[in-house]
């Protein structure tokens, strides 16, 4: 996850502490729990394929929050909510609170159609640090992609009623061929409703997204995006309007953008390199770590084909921390691993080889090259 508004105006951001400070302040991995298979919408490029009811043998709510428990001793700082919906789950809110009072900062992924403003303001009283809420385009081509009618007005009510109670909200964006030319108007969405941060998702067709993995923009589209994303970040932050703009899943943006700001901004553009080494590029399986409906633990929400573990069987700290596991201790030391242009790339301590998922997706190899890259040769220095 990079924050293009403040590599482009230094601002203090809300994740400044887990992003920038992680090797000061250790601590567990940042955990996504996929709670629910269940959800009322079906999604195009869903990596968990959700369904329209719970799946056989989900965590119950003792067995959830024995999971809380385990989290809390491993010193897992942010517990994020996802699914499926998680909001279907009848003890969402007790396990919000669970997580909460076990120190650990509980935040939401969701659709957002099913937060009414009782909802919202149950969210705000149950501490919930974050709500993200997905948006892949404006009315006619969001509600597509989740093959519901009327998706977009829902998911927008539901950030309308949070900002209504209070409650931090932000935007959540997955790129695809189909979808990119909306991201401008979703700037202006941004603006018009008052929404304070936004997250563009490079796509991983994982899932049911397989389906979609001749969606992924070419290079040079790619690179047309985030040049996209930086000048109306950029406009953003002249204005002060305070808004935080992130990219997620490509760190192929870490080494564009500081490739950038040399020419645009070269007083800035060291302070910028020294954030994104402390970042460390895709922390999969170290920074990140994920859990599914059943308990299973893996290195990131996107690698559900490489289980590690089961919270029923073992804590999560036991799991994660357990050095006799190869994908982690491999993950935790990759750079000799890689192959191709990403084991030969320049920028390795600022992208770390990308994504894994999405090489294995595309290649059947765990550590191909990232296929999501858009950088050339002479940029990772190959030429």
């Amino acid at each position: 996850m990079l924050s293009i508004s403040k590599m482009v105006s230094g601002q203090k951001e809300g994740g400044d502490a887990l992003r920038y400070h992680f090797a000061q302040r250790p601590q567990g991995p940042v955990v996504v729990w996929n709670s629910t298979k269940a959800c009322n919408l079906r999604c195009r490029h869903c990596y968990a394929s959700a369904t329209a009811g719970p799946a056989q043998g989900e965590l119950s709510t003792e067995e959830a929050k024995r999971f809380i428990d385990g989290l809390a001793r491993a010193k897992a700082p942010v517990l994020l909510f996802s699914g499926g919906e998680p909001l279907v789950r009848r003890d969402f809110l007790e396990l919000v609170n669970y997580t909460r009072e076990h120190g650990i900062r509980p935040v939401i992924s969701t659709n957002g159609t099913l937060i009414s403003l009782e909802v919202a303001r149950q969210i705000k009283e149950a501490g919930v640090g974050y709500v993200g809420i997905s948006l892949d385009g404006l009315e006619e081509l969001n509600d597509r992609m989740r093959n519901v009618k009327g998706a977009f007005k829902m998911a927008l009510a539901g950030i309308r009623n949070c900002a209504a109670v209070g409650q931090r909200v932000g935007l959540r964006f997955t790129i695809t061929r189909d979808n990119y030319r909306d991201i401008g108007a979703i700037f202006d969405l941004v603006e018009k409703e008052g929404i304070n941060r936004v997250c563009f998702y490079h796509l991983v067709s994982v899932g049911r997204g397989v389906s979609l993995r001749d969606q992924d923009l070419d290079p040079a589209t790619k690179r047309a995006v985030v040049d996209l994303i930086i000048e109306r970040t950029a406009d953003f932050c002249r204005r002060n309007l305070g808004k935080e703009i992130l990219t997620v899943d490509n760190h192929a943006d870490a080494a564009y953008i500081y490739l950038k700001m040399r020419k645009s901004q070269p007083e800035r553009a060291e302070e910028v390199y020294n954030w994104l080494k402390q970042t460390g590029g895709n922390r999969s399986g170290s920074g990140i770590g994920a859990v599914d409906w059943l308990g299973n633990v893996y290195p990131d929400q996107f690698t559900q084909n490489h289980p590690l573990g089961n919270v029923r069987e073992r804590e999560f700290g036991e799991i994660w921390y357990d050095e006799s596991q190869p994908l982690l201790k491999q993950l935790r030391n990759r750079k000799t691993l890689l192959k191709g242009r990403c084991g030969a790339c320049k920028w390795l301590e600022i992208c770390n080889g990308n994504f894994r998922a999405r090489a294995e997706a595309v290649y059947g190899d765990f550590w191909a090259p990232d296929p999501g890259c858009y950088l050339t040769d002479e940029e990772i220095g190959l030429a």
